[in-house]
């Protein structure tokens, strides 16, 4: 295990279960101080390597993943993975891609949609999920989880 994301770092949020996630904007210079063990890369494009491991999620600005079913089974990823790993999801602005895939992890927490969507707006960023599809998406990953035949 190391040591976890201290919770003063910018754009850490700490999720009901404990577990701690950074938000980043790609067009950003990385934050000085801890890195992260574990990245999710929320682009249209396959970006350039990191340093720690990663994983690429085909997502295009204002839009949802190229594949609903892949993207959720790598965030599932990274929220278990943040239990003892700082895990860091990042998209251009590290706002609505960003905010979704948030959304997306407090919904494995057990929020409904809606409930989650409003906690990342409160914790995160005020214009998290930016579009109305990416709400749909945060539905779908919950109907997905609820189902029972298919947690993501």
């Amino acid at each position: 295990m190391v040591e976890p994301w201290d919770t003063r770092a910018p754009k850490v949020v700490t999720l009901p279960s404990g577990r701690r996630i950074r938000g980043r904007g790609l067009r950003y210079e990385l934050p000085e101080g801890q890195r992260p063990t574990f990245g999710v890369q929320l682009t249209e494009h396959e970006p350039a390597g990191v340093p720690w491991d990663s994983v690429w999620i085909p997502w295009r600005d204002f839009w949802l993943p190229a594949d609903p079913v892949d993207a959720m089974g790598k965030l599932r990823a990274a929220y278990d993975r943040a239990v003892e790993e700082r895990v860091e999801i990042c998209c251009g602005g590290g706002v609505g891609r960003t905010g979704t895939a948030l959304s997306a992890l407090c919904v494995f927490e057990g929020m409904r949609p809606r409930d989650a969507v409003r906690w990342v707006r409160r914790t995160y960023h005020p214009r998290a999920v930016e579009v109305p599809w990416q709400r749909r998406f945060i539905r779908q990953v919950f109907d997905a989880g609820t189902a029972g035949s298919r947690r993501p």
